[in-house]
């Protein structure tokens, strides 16, 4: 692995520096109001897209500007250096859905929806998990059957995340119960505009929604939004989530070093425990920063590897489930080393998506998202390690 950056990618990422630092938005995310939420990621994503930096990795038939990962992988850096907002609105849209339809969408699906999806004017969601099966996807319950050129979807998903802004959906349907459980599963794209759809709203510990439950009664489907092929679903899957678990948690691995790096700040000048000096100066609290810092260091250094390994296989694999549990493990370790940083002061919550409370929080739902610490575990063992199968 070659950690040097050419003279070609230190252009690219001046580039890049130059015009994150001009245009990247500085007002805070409205993260507490849904409609003011989305517009205010639309017109960020619509910016990107104007200048030319929406889907930078993508294929340049399909609107993207064709770069290499590792080019991917300096504009994130630099996205975090610049303090630029993740527009989690589109992130479904542009980390999962988008590639999927690259990867396996027929021609039609993908002239239709991968403008929509660059220039931010159509948001997605994921209907993958059910109460029951998040952990264990592929005993999906919600059922579909093919009625004339149409699937009728019963059933509900759960922790649908900004289901209640979101145009489209990625939905997981069971089509075929006969046979073994990874088999008769289908991948289809929801309008979530379709009668039949009821979203209801779950609050997390910091008070704000993002979470969703949705309900589908008698939704009705055309065949035509069916990516892959009926009962063919869980292969698209897995090439959804292996996105999700590479390259596309990039951003939010980098975004991670920023924040320990304000977080030192904040113990350099927040009253410690002995309610004397700044908390850096407690013995404990500097080793526990120093350790973090080391972690995030450790974090960099695994990210650099797995994009090499990106580049060298032409796509991500199962080593990204190692980064997606390192780095959900980390984040909350932070958050509670913030609490230790704070003291009593982190008793005085308000909602503040900007408070280190409020980060602490909302920080319990990375080691559940998008695949449990167990279940990355799992996926580690068996398919990097090459251990038996848990029975």
């Amino acid at each position: 692995m070659n950690l040097e950056f050419t003279a070609e990618q230190k252009q690219f990422r001046q580039e890049v520096r130059d015009w994150l630092r001009t245009n990247a938005p500085r007002e805070p995310r409205p993260i507490t109001e849904p409609k003011a939420l989305r517009a205010f990621d639309k017109a960020w994503q619509q910016r990107q897209f104007d200048a030319g930096w929406a889907g930078i990795s993508w294929p340049k038939e399909y609107g993207g500007r064709g770069l290499s990962t590792m080019q991917q992988l300096i504009w994130y850096e630099e996205y975090a250096a610049a303090n630029a907002p993740v527009a989690s609105v589109f992130w479904v849209a542009l980390n999962h859905g988008g590639p999927t339809l690259i990867a396996n969408g027929s021609e039609e699906q993908k002239a239709f929806h991968l403008p929509k999806i660059l220039k931010g004017e159509a948001a997605w969601c994921q209907g993958f998990s059910e109460p029951g099966s998040g952990s264990d996807l592929a005993s999906l319950r919600c059922k579909a059957v093919i009625d004339g050129d149409h699937l009728v979807v019963n059933g509900q998903k759960i922790w649908t995340s900004h289901a209640h802004v979101a145009d489209y959906q990625e939905l997981l349907v069971r089509t075929d119960s006969s046979g073994p459980k990874h088999k008769g599963i289908t991948w289809v794209i929801c309008d979530m505009k379709t009668p039949g759809i009821e979203i209801q709203p779950i609050y997390n510990m910091a008070g704000t929604h993002h979470f969703n439950q949705v309900f589908y009664t008698d939704v009705r489907i055309p065949l035509s939004n069916v990516v892959g092929k009926v009962d063919d679903g869980w292969r698209v899957a897995l090439s959804t989530l292996s996105f999700e678990r590479g390259t596309a948690f990039l951003a939010n691995q980098l975004e991670l070093a920023r924040a320990v790096e304000e977080l030192i700040e904040v113990a350099q000048h927040h009253v410690g425990p002995d309610g004397v000096r700044p908390a850096i100066k407690d013995d404990e609290i500097a080793s526990k920063l120093a350790e973090l810092r080391a972690e995030v260091a450790a974090l960099r250094a695994m990210t650099y590897r797995s994009i090499s390994i990106v580049e060298r296989n032409n796509g991500p694999g199962a080593e990204g489930s190692i980064i997606r549990l390192f780095h959900g493990e980390l984040v909350q370790k932070v958050h509670r080393v913030a609490m230790e940083v704070l003291g009593h002061d982190a008793l005085e919550f308000q909602v503040k998506p900007t408070s280190l409370v409020w980060g602490y929080l909302d920080s319990f739902w990375h080691t559940i998202a998008g695949g449990t610490s167990e279940i990355q575990r799992n996926i580690i063992g068996e398919r990097v390690l090459g251990l038996p199968k848990q029975r």
